[in-house]
């Protein structure tokens, strides 16, 4: 697996880490509060048109697509065949009876979903998880929710590539990986080492982290710099003031 965040020079990527999360958690809530079935497509066309400033288009949206479609078929299978038949148009096909309006439905829920998970995704394909955590710390977020955080964010990457680094180790040993049965006798040989090396990492995290000082207290340094400007403290500002208003008008639209 290729690490999530994917480097370059764009105008994107050099956006503060908190304007990309603001710009996040508005494209979030557009597409969860707002009631108009077309509003997660004009978010993908959002996205769409960030990444390709990104330069991160293709990789996105083949990541955001390939954890989709489980989801998809399984919505198009439910929703489809499930639909409570209340002023439904039926569609024969077969001995299988599929509901118009079932599919529909799920169509615009697949869109909103692939919605939410490529503005998830833009976020941290154009920002180091490292920047995002020191982000968050220098506007007070506590040293160590922030280091969980940035853990978290590297965990599948750095599993996966150490997994990827086992097997072809034991390949060159002379491990058969062919087919279903080898592929399942080979599994404890390549889950062991795995789990052992998650140990020791820990083990060396530990270690890194006290040689730090990350547990004294006192200001802390730090070799990463951020570039902020006022033009984006003003563009957080909007976008918070926006989300604030979508929360509002869904409100507003429950209780009319």
């Amino acid at each position: 697996m290729q690490p999530i965040f994917i480097a370059g020079d764009s105008p994107l990527h050099r956006w503060h880490p908190l304007t990309k999360l603001a710009m996040t958690f508005f494209l979030i809530s557009a597409t969860s509060l707002l009631p108009w079935s077309y509003v997660g497509l004009i978010v993908c066309l959002t996205v769409v048109l960030l990444s390709s400033i990104a330069g991160v288009t293709r990789r996105l949206f083949r990541a955001a697509l390939i954890f989709l479609l489980p989801i998809a078929f399984s919505l198009f299978l439910i929703q489809g065949i499930l639909f409570p038949p209340v002023k439904v148009t039926p569609l024969v096909l077969g001995p299988i009876t599929l509901w118009r309006e079932g599919l529909i439905f799920a169509l615009v829920s697949c869109i909103r979903i692939l919605a939410l998970m490529s503005s998830v995704m833009l976020l941290f394909q154009t920002t180091h998880p490292a920047d995002l955590a020191f982000a968050l710390t220098e506007r007070g977020l506590p040293n160590s929710i922030g280091y969980i955080l940035l853990v978290a964010l590297q965990l599948v990457p750095d599993m996966s590539a150490r997994a990827t680094a086992i097997l072809e180790t034991q390949q060159s040993r002379g491990l058969e990986t062919k087919g279903r049965i080898r592929r399942l006798r080979a599994l404890p040989s390549l889950v062991g080492p795995l789990v052992v090396g998650a140990l020791v990492d820990v083990e060396e995290r530990a270690m890194a982290l006290e040689s730090r000082a990350y547990t004294a207290t006192g200001p802390k340094t730090s070799l990463r710099r951020l570039t902020d400007s006022n033009g984006q403290r003003l563009a957080r500002l909007i976008l918070l003031l926006g989300i604030l208003g979508l929360i509002v008008f869904r409100i507003a639209q429950i209780f009319m």
